[in-house]
């Protein structure tokens, strides 16, 4: 079920955050504050190695961590251990990427890897075990500061490779007011950390930087997307096939079709071909300010 078929309010949360209990500038408290004054509804507080509450408010809290983990090759990859039960410091060593998202699993949580791009991992050769639920699409943190915040073509990878993955955005927050409120996942369930852990297991959200996706069907061989205002609505379904629609006067179309838009032309709406032979696919959309947003896997 996609989270447009789904019901419940729509959640804005911020997943991977820290504080002074690891590398961050604010203490838990004031952390929840400055989320909840830029209008979240969700923070997942996910310091290093360290399983950090904080009281919930109008804000919804959910105790989480990040941990290290060995990938192929040797590299250190991060995982986001969301809504974890037990502190982190009882596993005692660095574990395999399998063996990290178990034990977050056994503990309740739900499993997540933090920006592959940044972290040094190569696309077509991650492999994500069934414990882990997804990745990092987007980390605003590591975009800010050297340029590899977009983990698009891992996530590519993966799903042509068959994976389920799904793909969240987040701020990375260690100095929140400069690198806070730039991305996060619009979560499709009631307002409890049961309901949001299941939908980020099961994928009922989509990721963005700005833009808003207000409604994405699939039938009839095409999907039909409708969001704000954008300059560009594409469908993304493997190696050399996809389709897509660019706003403007000379606006290229290609397998697709604009439904909808405003006076000065931008897409609302949109038409798009899938092909018959489509391993997956999702929708990018970009907005006049070329702030994205990600569907998951809608077919």
């Amino acid at each position: 079920m996609t989270p447009w078929q789904a019901s419940g309010p729509w959640l804005r949360c911020a997943l991977h955050a820290h504080t002074t209990n690891s590398d961050g500038e604010l203490a838990p408290r004031m952390l929840v504050k400055h989320y909840e004054r830029a209008g979240y509804d969700v923070l997942a507080i996910t310091d290093h190695w360290h399983r950090t509450e904080a009281p919930s408010g109008r804000v919804l809290v959910i105790p989480g961590a990040e941990l290290n983990c060995l990938l192929p090759a040797g590299r250190d990859g991060h995982v986001l251990a969301l809504g974890v039960d037990a502190d982190p410091g009882e596993l005692g060593e660095r574990l395999d990427l399998a063996g990290t998202a178990g034990w977050i699993v056994a503990h309740g949580g739900v499993a997540y890897l933090a920006h592959p791009y940044w972290t040094g991992a190569t696309p077509g050769t991650l492999e994500l075990p069934a414990e882990v639920s997804g990745i990092e699409v987007y980390n605003a943190g590591c975009e800010l500061e050297i340029g590899r915040g977009l983990s698009a073509v891992h996530w590519d990878e993966l799903l042509a490779a068959g994976h389920a993955c799904h793909a969240i955005a987040a701020d990375d927050t260690h100095h929140p007011g400069f690198d806070s409120d730039l991305a996060w996942t619009w979560v499709r369930a009631e307002r409890s950390a049961e309901a949001v852990l299941e939908a980020l297991r099961s994928g009922c959200f989509y990721a963005s930087t700005g833009p808003l996706l207000t409604d994405v069907r699939v039938g009839d061989g095409a999907v039909e997307v409708e969001c704000s205002p954008c300059r560009s609505v594409t469908l993304l379904t493997g190696v050399s096939s996809g389709a897509a629609v660019h706003a403007g006067r000379l606006g290229y179309s290609y397998a697709a079709e604009i439904v909808d838009r405003t006076h000065d032309g931008l897409i609302t709406a949109a038409r798009l071909v899938l092909p018959e032979t489509a391993p997956y696919a999702r929708v990018e959309v970009v907005d006049a300010a070329g702030k994205t947003a990600w569907s998951n896997r809608v077919a």
